[in-house]
């Protein structure tokens, strides 16, 4: 437990059969909490010095079955099936409406809890993703990149059902008819500028589907959110922050 930086508040939920491990910083604090969904196999202290530096606001986020903490599910599952699960935890923390940042698998999610939960979520970051698993491009030896092996990540931290059935749960998913209607939703697309994981185009794809969306590449490779941590976290806390009108120059 000591691994996990910024001194979370770390419990158990049990939703639909599933045990899941959950991290709460600053719980109860005032203002729209932010939900932070993982990549695949990517557990709560892989996010922790990301999450421990995004500020003035409780975020929280929780370890997929068989990652980290959570132990693996029963049966397998679904895209919308865990968007609701993540939505039942936030209902049960008193969240009405919450602000989501999701990275890579995660990032995927992400966007099904905003298209599936319409009204609930208020603000929406994505990190290296893709609006299609299975498009062309996507990479994922790249992931043992420079980056990666500098930084000194251990993942995946998931058992092999685990990532079976994370994997599973996005086989054949897209987005792509569904984010025109998030045209109301500010939504900010972060990509790495060397990601051989999800290249920046991908990125390029959903900002041309969503009316408004602000696309930025940033430094870095597909674990940027990671190995540039203190930056990341201070674009996502002046993306939350900003007045609406502003959120086009953001």
């Amino acid at each position: 437990m000591s691994r996990i930086s910024g001194n979370p508040t770390l419990g158990t939920e049990h939703v639909y059969g599933m045990q899941l491990r959950v991290a709460r910083w600053r719980a109860g604090a005032p203002g729209t909490p932010l939900l932070f969904l993982n990549g695949i196999g990517a557990d709560i202290a892989t996010a922790a010095p990301l999450l421990a530096q995004i500020h003035d606001r409780e975020v929280w986020t929780l370890d997929m079955p068989g990652v980290g903490g959570s132990p693996d599910a029963l049966l397998p599952y679904g895209a919308p099936t865990m968007a609701a699960v993540v939505m039942e935890i936030a209902d049960r923390f008193g969240h009405k409406q919450i602000d989501v940042a999701g990275f890579s698998w995660g990032g995927a999610l992400a966007q099904q809890v905003a298209v599936q939960f319409p009204g609930r979520v208020r603000r929406l970051v994505l990190m290296a993703t893709t609006p299609s698993v299975s498009a062309p491009g996507i990479g994922w030896a790249a992931l043992l990149d420079d980056d990666m092996l500098a930084s000194g990540l251990k993942l995946p931290t998931a058992t092999p059902l685990g990532l079976a059935y994370q994997t599973m749960a996005m086989a054949g998913w897209t987005s792509a008819a569904m984010l025109p209607h998030l045209k109301n939703v500010p939504v900010l697309i972060l990509m790495g500028e060397r990601d051989g994981v999800v290249p920046a185009c991908h990125g390029q794809t959903i900002a041309d589907l969503i009316d408004g969306a602000v696309l930025e590449v940033v430094p870095g490779s597909h674990l940027f959110p990671f190995t540039h941590a203190a930056a990341i976290a201070a674009r996502i806390s002046a993306f939350l922050d900003a007045p609406a009108a502003e959120q086009a120059a953001a």
